[in-house]
């Protein structure tokens, strides 16, 4: 399959490039951002060896359509969409934190829970929850973005106090978290699907803050299946997910979590496939729609032009 593994591209009034673990990005100028989503995948902060056909355009045009839902909620940076892999978008300064919104006891939230913590980035926690229990609201639970290594969890005071965002940012921030998740949320009902957590990220252009990088994915959010939701709460069964942790599972099996001395189990053609499949399963489900495959050949040589044709036109 001709997958996008890595690009090394050189676009016209390019200043700068970053590759992250799933993204390469290209500055322009002082104007724009183009974010390439390539096929990599990554997992406990390792990316893993093989590339995932179409997952790059699965998240991509996921993004897309709920940025475009949520655009009446504040601004977003996308500018253009020109290619299935491609968004290119306002240059933001973007604020280091990540607002993590969650309504529902699952992951990292009921590791802490579990392991006898009641507070979590500063926010209190009932007593008698079970795994996978919704919230009486739902609560933000910010993240650091580190430069190097893991982000770390912190609280509203500390961002505040220690200069991260200021107050007057912080509190727009929180509103638009919320508002953007109750969105979601209804948007996941009408798919039969439950927006259990997710994460956003924002950035400031000319005094204005916007919502930047991708929203609502499978990389960036936690879904449940609504059937039957309520009635494995109740017997203490594990709830369908539909999310990334399935690839952490089967690294799990395999013995891998990141840690030191442990090796990537071999990803062959099959685990590949299936990994691609559940990929476009999923964007199916979530927007609803059918996963129309972008064209095969050269996919570098369609990324460059698309993009070259794009800026043409933005400038």
């Amino acid at each position: 399959m001709n997958t996008i593994k890595e690009t090394n591209f050189n676009f016209k009034g390019q200043t700068a490039f970053y590759r992250g673990k799933v993204r390469d990005v290209y500055s322009i100028g002082d104007d724009y951002l183009v974010m390439v989503a390539s096929d990599r995948i990554s997992a406990f902060d390792v990316v893993l060896p093989k590339a995932i056909p179409y997952k790059g355009q699965v998240l991509n045009q996921i993004a897309s359509k709920f940025l475009s839902a949520t655009a009446d909620i504040l601004p977003n940076w996308v500018a253009s969409v020109p290619d299935p892999n491609v968004t290119i978008g306002k240059k933001c300064e973007p604020f280091k934190v990540e607002m993590v919104i969650r309504g529902y006891v699952s992951g990292h939230l009921w590791r802490t829970y579990r392991d006898g913590g009641r507070l979590l980035c500063g926010v209190e926690l009932p007593e008698g929850l079970k795994e996978n229990d919704k919230l009486p609201n739902p609560i933000i639970t910010p993240s650091t973005k580190a430069d190097v290594g893991h982000d770390e969890d912190i609280s509203r005071e500390d961002i505040i106090a220690r200069g991260i965002v200021s107050e007057e940012d912080y509190s727009q921030l929180e509103k638009y978290a919320h508002a953007l998740y109750q969105r979601g949320t209804e948007i996941a009902a009408e798919r039969g699907l439950i927006l259990v957590d997710t994460k956003y990220e924002f950035g400031k252009k000319d005094g204005k803050i916007y919502l930047i990088d991708e929203i609502h994915t499978p990389d960036s959010s936690r879904y449940f299946y609504a059937d039957g939701y309520q009635e494995r709460q109740e017997k203490g069964e594990a709830q369908k997910q539909l999310s990334k942790e399935f690839v952490r599972q089967w690294l799990i099996e395999n013995g891998f979590q990141g840690k030191e001395g442990q090796n990537v189990p071999e990803m062959t053609d099959e685990i590949v496939k299936s990994i691609s499949e559940r990929y476009i399963e999923l964007y199916e489900h979530i927007t609803g729609e059918k996963f129309l495959y972008a064209e095969e050949g050269d996919v570098l040589a369609r990324v460059e032009k698309n993009v070259e044709v794009a800026l043409e036109e933005l400038y």
